[in-house]
């Protein structure tokens, strides 16, 4: 599904009204109905419940179209005997020309309206609809209206937003001073990039995106290059395992990775490999350590290489191309890796020669620090998964800077160097050289541990072997990350699960994307 920014939104609302004749009250009109419709199913399922109609309700309304909006939802509950009353907080006279005549027929059909905020007791039993601002927020909440939102928060019991939360920025999740916290919001055509990103998703509740008529082809627009990847999208990338196969079908894949006190990271990576579906997957670790890893591995094989001071050795070259060109079809690189002289004279000589398609991750980007443009001279593609901090020291930004767009810092990155991009974190984004970018929803708080991301690189990896494009690797490999992140949650909890835990749930992540399809 595509996911949007206010201008874009905007753009859309406009041209559904000027292009297709759909006039902006059928629009507000349709847009209040689908807000009252999943406020009754959401709070008074079932068979219809005689509480409805005794039922408090308060709709804060401002003066632009989001307050029509809200002006509906009181109309129309008003109409069906609800309790409603409007706080309208603007002046009638600045108010939209389509939120004045909402305002004269919700006054009509004798909703009360009060043109001053609601006072604590206002609060007390009542659903509260937030339809103050909208998706057109462009400066940070303050004031009277702050104190409005902070009363809202503090006091109201179920609170629904109409659109969007009021002082969540719709462009990028950011709280713009305050912001209201709902239960749930109602959003219409589109998701906005403010309810998928973090704080908006979590100021959002539960989201419901509702068609309130706007054509399909504007929503489905190649021009909108953003889009949130959806289980059925996931579930179409899993690669076939046809019956007459064998392990170099699906491909050798080479992991640079490990080094004295990280060889965890290594085998992490490997094994995460083997369980998304490589045939082979092969360890260059530093020979210091070899015997380490020979204790520990099972499925895996290694491949020592000439080391230095307990990580691989810029020597580890010839070694390296050597069994590059004879076996391995994709190489992860930097679990565990560790920085060294060595790393930052080894990566960039790898990524200008290598033919092989690679993940690069942790200490293989650390090694580039500050040296971005290493990653445009590569010969074959590239998938980099930077967490913010390594992003920061990649491009020499701070990582505050990062967090703040992520989307943005994704797709520059991923224009300047012709990477394909994944930006790990809450939420993790996609970018392509080609200027699309991707919002995973997948993912828990549990999986911020260490480890995590050495088993992204190595199911990557092991997708990529397998014969997946590089986007499509991406989108599929983040989203399994993610769905094997939860299920492991749900099996240890979100403080115990270990990265470790994701190997025994990879496969069953992988087995409900077949099930979507009926594979089973």
């Amino acid at each position: 599904m595509k996911v949007v920014d206010s201008g874009q939104m905007r753009s859309i609302d406009s041209r559904t009204i000027i292009e297709y004749g759909l006039s902006g009250p059928v629009l507000m009109e349709r847009a209040g109905l689908a807000v009252v419709r999943i406020m009754k199913e959401q709070f008074f399922p079932g068979p219809k419940d005689q509480n409805q109609k005794r039922q408090k309700t308060i709709v804060l309304a401002g003066g632009g179209n989001n307050g029509g909006d809200g002006l509906v939802v009181a109309r129309l509950l008003k109409n069906d005997g609800w309790n409603v009353k409007v706080h309208f907080l603007s002046s009638p006279q600045k108010a939209s020309p389509d939120c004045r005549a909402q305002l004269e027929a919700a006054k009509k059909f004798g909703v009360t309206i009060i043109n001053a905020p609601p006072d604590r007791a206002d609060f007390h039993a009542a659903i509260v609809v937030d339809a103050l601002l909208g998706t057109g927020l462009s400066k940070e909440v303050a004031g009277k209206l702050a104190q409005v939102v902070e009363d809202v928060n503090r006091f109201g019991e179920k609170i629904v937003a109409v659109d969007i939360p009021t002082g969540i920025s719709s462009d990028d999740g950011r709280v713009m001073g305050t912001a209201v916290r709902a239960d749930l919001t109602v959003t219409f055509g589109l998701p906005k990039k403010g309810h998928i990103l973090h704080p908006g998703a979590e100021h959002a509740g539960s989201l419901f995106v509702e068609d309130i008529g706007f054509p399909r082809e504007l929503l489905v627009s190649d021009s909108l290059s953003c889009e949130i990847i959806e289980k059925g999208q996931a579930a179409g990338l899993l690669p076939e395992r046809p019956v007459f196969s064998y392990k170099q079908t699906f491909g050798h894949v080479l992991a640079l990775a490990g080094s004295r006190g990280k060889t965890g990271a290594a085998i992490l990576c490997a094994r995460a490999a083997l369980r998304t579906g490589a045939g082979l997957v092969t360890m260059g670790i530093p020979d210091e350590v070899a015997g380490v890893f020979q204790s520990r591995v099972m499925d895996e094989m290694t491949l020592p290489l000439p080391s230095s001071a307990g990580s691989i050795s810029a020597k580890a070259v010839e070694k390296i191309f050597s069994f590059i060109h004879e076996r391995a079809d994709v190489i992860a690189a930097g679990p565990g890796l560790g920085v060294t002289g060595d790393t930052q004279t080894l990566v960039p000589e790898i990524i200008r020669a290598c033919p092989a398609p690679m993940v690069l991750d942790a200490d293989a980007l650390n090694s580039l620090s500050g040296n971005l443009r290493t990653l445009s001279q590569a010969k074959a593609p590239i998938i980099i998964t930077p967490h913010p901090g390594e992003m920061a020291r990649l491009t020499g930004k701070k990582t505050a800077d990062i967090e703040k767009d992520r989307l943005g810092a994704a797709l520059s990155v991923s224009s300047e160097t012709g990477a394909y991009v994944i930006l790990k974190g809450a939420r993790t984004v996609i970018a392509s050289p080609e200027g699309k970018s991707f919002i995973n929803p997948t993912g828990t708080p549990g999986m911020a541990k260490a480890g995590t991301g050495d088993v992204l690189t190595g199911m990557l990896a092991g997708l990529l072997a397998q014969g997946l494009q590089p986007l499509d690797a991406a989108l599929l490999g983040v989203y399994l990350h993610g769905l094997a992140g939860e299920l492991a949650a749900a099996r240890f909890g979100l403080h115990s699960m270990l990265a470790s835990d994701m190997h025994g749930t990879i496969g069953e992540a992988m087995r409900d994307l077949r099930d979507e399809l009926g594979r089973g």
